[in-house]
């Protein structure tokens, strides 16, 4: 067998409970990435888009969005855990710990938790927990998640199945540590861009967020290498033409920051992800879809120790190439509704 230094990636096979996975390579986040994100997602929370308005409430400058973070580290685990992926499956128990910002450099580190092989035997389901740190060493973020894996040989044996217990929902005691004491009194309403805070919203309550962006293919390319993201469906041409879809996918992380940089209208002062509860990328999106987005709140939460801030649960819901003013989501069956893409349910906090 010829030798070779390039790689081929990770099949279903070569994955192991407790197996621990280093990801290359660290990423320094720079003022030019943060720019290059919001030409991309055009996303408006106060919080990220001015240090001015950062310092006046008590941070030290503007964070780096959530999602950009998310999406860095997440980047940093395709090489091992998606190069041979089918589908990106879903999330849980994600929470944003600590504060990024401009210079700061993140890398990731996965503990497989779980494995499933399919009953087609030509692929299996592997659960990781992936830990992003900055440079010193310290997490900035934590989540779960499930990935649908190719097998190298379909006739290879399968590992026990070993399915990990996830929690429902994050504590919201865990939640706000990535935020520092604010300053109420200086949160400027009018600059953030609405008057609602966080007594504002009822649980129950939903959200057309009614603007909708169309997605070109160039813009979602250059977002998946933003994140030095190298899955195979979202960039070759020559090699998915002869796939399911015979085009190439967007990354589902597109659009996640959509849905969120949509939900600026209705949710404005919504300025900051705490956790992800779950998710699911329902169908695929393709350049020349048009995103639509809208949120139900499922929960309020105080957060311990906490009276300038407070949790909601929301359910943020995207479609495509449909408007959300009757709030699709379910069919009379129970399947999903058509045009349904993403289901993800967020803790997002707000001043009080």
């Amino acid at each position: 067998m010829r030798e070779t230094k390039a790689q081929i990636g990770n099949f279903f096979e070569d994955f192991a409970v407790g197996q621990v996975l280093a990801h290359a390579t660290p990423r320094t986040v720079a003022a030019g990435d943060v720019a290059l994100y919001n030409g991309l997602y055009g996303p408006r929370f106060a919080v990220q888009s001015s240090d001015a308005f950062a310092q006046a409430i008590g941070y030290p400058r503007a964070p780096v969005d959530d999602l950009l973070v998310f999406h860095v580290v997440f980047g940093k685990t395709v090489s091992d855990m998606s190069l041979n992926a089918i589908a990106n499956l879903g999330y849980a128990e994600g929470r944003f710990v600590r504060p990024v910002y401009p210079g700061d450099t993140l890398s990731a580190v996965s503990e497989v938790i779980g494995l499933r092989e399919n009953s087609n035997r030509a692929s299996g389901v592997v659960y990781v927990r992936t830990t992003g740190r900055n440079q010193h060493g310290q997490a900035v973020l934590e989540y779960t998640r499930w990935v649908m894996v190719r097998k190298r040989d379909t006739q290879s044996p399968a590992p026990a199945a070993a399915l990990p217990a996830l929690a429902d929902r994050v504590d919201p005691a865990a939640l706000g540590m990535a935020v520092p004491d604010l300053e109420l009194g200086r949160y400027d309403l009018a600059l953030a861009g609405a008057p609602h805070r966080w007594g504002d919203y009822t649980a129950g309550e939903k959200i057309d967020h009614i603007d909708g962006i169309t997605l070109e293919e160039a813009e979602h390319q250059i977002a998946t290498r933003l994140y030095q993201n190298t899955a195979k469906v979202h960039f070759n041409l020559h090699e998915q033409a002869d796939g399911h879809f015979k085009r190439r996918l967007v990354y589902g992380g597109v659009v996640i920051s959509l849905a969120r940089a949509l939900s600026f209208n209705g949710l404005a002062n919504a300025f900051h992800v705490a956790g992800i509860n779950a998710g699911r990328h329902v169908a695929p999106c393709f350049a020349g879809d048009t995103v639509y987005a809208w949120s139900e709140v499922l929960e309020k939460a105080e957060l311990p120790g906490r009276r300038d801030i407070g949790a909601l649960r929301v359910r943020l819901v995207a479609v495509k190439n449909a408007s959300c003013a009757n709030f699709p989501l379910r069919a009379a069956a129970g399947e999903y509704a058509p045009g349904v893409i993403l289901d993800l349910d967020l803790w997002l906090v707000l001043p009080r």
